[in-house]
């Protein structure tokens, strides 16, 4: 992984005074520190842009929000899109129960069957989706091990600025993890602000808020137009 500094100068300019502002707190400093050393230790660190999703969607264009909690750890999957993987990668098993949801809820949605459909959701970026994980780096093999190192001071001042939008904007929030950032979503009456468990094969379809069945998709696609459509690669 090239240097934060490095990264951060090639993003799109309304992201940018954020994440330089970030940069430059004592919880941008620490977690830079925190990165070199992994680095000079021989760690494997997951994914080569952490940043990605803030490229692939501007703070202007943002018109929903899906938050995850870290990146994958395994080889290749990593690719900076919550929850997206490379094309050509069998799909994880949260991102299988997305797509069961997504053509549950809007029939012929995708592609193909979700055990067919491309893993990686580079359409639902460029369409305003940011994909963003609440910790942006990984180690291989070892999920959550960038947690608690400074990222969420970051991920946290991106939801207040997405939400700081004039425009109206669907927050989907699933799992506690996600849940738990609810607070830093101002003016909550302008937005679609959503709930439901983790699509996680451990928690999707458990009480008291299933992810199977909750309709998320389609609500966002008739309150705010958004389509969810993905495109054959």
């Amino acid at each position: 992984m090239r240097p934060l500094d490095e990264l951060i100068e090639g993003l799109p300019p309304d992201w940018r005074p954020e994440v330089a502002t970030w940069r430059q707190s004592p919880a941008g400093q620490s977690l830079a520190r925190f990165l070199a050393a992994r680095q000079a230790a021989g760690a494997t660190i997951y994914p080569a842009d952490p940043f990605r999703a803030l490229r692939h969607t501007p703070l202007a264009a943002v018109r929903a929000v899906i938050l995850g909690q870290d990146p994958y750890h395994g080889p290749g999957q990593a690719e900076g899109l919550a929850f997206s993987v490379p094309p050509g990668l069998a799909l994880p098993p949260s991102l299988r129960n997305l797509y069961t949801e997504l053509e549950r809820d809007l029939p012929g949605t995708l592609p193909a069957p979700p055990s067919r459909c491309p893993g990686h959701l580079g359409a639902w970026a460029a369409r305003g989706v940011l994909l963003l994980n609440t910790s942006l780096t990984v180690e291989a093999g070892q999920p959550a091990s960038h947690a608690r190192q400074g990222w969420e001071a970051l991920t946290d001042a991106l939801i207040q600025a997405v939400s700081s939008q004039p425009q109206r904007i669907a927050f989907l929030l699933w799992g506690a993890h996600a849940q738990s950032r609810r607070q830093y979503v101002s003016h909550p009456d302008r937005h679609l602000v959503l709930e439901a468990n983790h699509p996680s094969p451990l928690s999707a379809r458990r009480g008291p808020t299933p992810f199977m069945g909750c309709g998320h998709f389609g609500q966002v696609q008739r309150e705010l137009g958004l389509s969810w459509r993905l495109q054959e690669h």
